[in-house]
């Protein structure tokens, strides 16, 4: 069975993250040749182009997980109507320097969770913004825009009732994406 790793970027590094809860449910939601690894940005310094020929080793290490990935997956929360700084600070990092982005060519699929009912359209919009510019094929539909509430989690931490076949259907649509654009 061919197998497609795929790099994770979560855009929360809180402890508690509810876009960290939902990539561990939705996860179950693949099939088994998919190979989920959360992509490590905590540890990133601040972007200086001063340090384009010396990155710090947390660098070199994001953009060969990056680099080793078939296709990518964003989880972002919304910070005062946008993507959170960490993240941001990351997509620049492995963009970087000139002509030695990593990024490219990875399909990947952006979604998010949020507490306000907007879920997190305006940092998706965002960061699909700055994707586009990044040469990353993004899976266009179904948007998911979540909000964190009563029953969206069950008990063992999987996809509620409520929201299984909506989120079981962005699963099936991503895996067939990154199926279509990295083989």
């Amino acid at each position: 069975m061919e197998e497609y790793p795929i790099g994770v970027v979560v855009g929360s590094i809180r402890r508690d993250s509810f876009n960290l809860r939902l990539f561990e449910a939705l996860a179950k939601l693949a099939p088994q040749e998919f190979l989920f690894k959360r992509l490590r940005i905590d540890d990133l310094p601040l972007y200086n182009q001063d340090d384009d020929a010396n990155p710090a080793e947390s660098v070199v290490r994001l953009k060969k997980d990056i680099l080793s990935s078939r296709g990518l997956l964003f989880l972002t929360p919304e910070y005062n109507r946008s993507m959170p700084g960490v993240l941001k600070n990351a997509l620049d990092h492995a963009s970087r320097p000139y002509g030695q982005n990593a990024w490219a060519k990875k399909p990947a699929g952006v979604l998010g969770i949020s507490i306000g009912p907007s879920g997190t359209a305006m940092a998706q919009q965002h960061l699909r913004n700055v994707l586009a510019y990044l040469d990353v094929p993004l899976l266009a539909q179904p948007e998911v825009f979540l909000q964190a509430k009563e029953g969206l989690f069950d008990q063992s931490g999987n996809i509620g009732a409520a929201s299984k076949d909506f989120l079981q259907g962005w699963m099936d649509r991503y895996v067939a994406w990154v199926k279509k654009h990295a083989a």
